[in-house]
């Protein structure tokens, strides 16, 4: 089993692209290959430079495939949240919803005897 880890984290440079749609190619339904990616493939044509390449790349990982779509926020940051060195996006979320509305005075309101300009 191959296993890219973080594929698109970087855009990938023309040759890079073509070297890797070579490697997928030669192991399409020969090997395994797990990919790891942040990116939706709708973006992929972006991560490659080129949206034919993408598509071609897309038809040969999926095919055969499981895709795993696993969401919520990185572990990585949770921990570093749950040790107080970072804070909560809920909390900062709460904060802001706790704020009363500012309140916009622009002078006084005309009364009966005030006309308005």
């Amino acid at each position: 089993m191959l296993i890219i880890d973080e594929l698109g984290y970087l855009p990938f440079e023309r040759r890079s692209a073509h070297l890797f749609f070579q490697l997928v190619n030669r192991r399409y339904e020969r090997g395994s290959l797990l990919v790891t990616t942040n990116q939706r493939v709708s973006e992929w044509g972006t991560v490659f430079g080129d949206e034919v390449l993408a598509t071609a790349i897309l038809d040969r990982l999926l095919h055969h495939s499981h895709t795993l779509l696993i969401s919520g926020e990185s572990y990585r940051l949770r921990e570093k949240r749950r040790s107080g060195l970072i804070r909560s996006r809920l909390a900062d979320t709460d904060r802001q919803t706790d704020r009363p509305e500012p309140e916009t005075k622009s002078g006084p309101e005309p009364g009966p005897d005030r006309k308005n300009r």
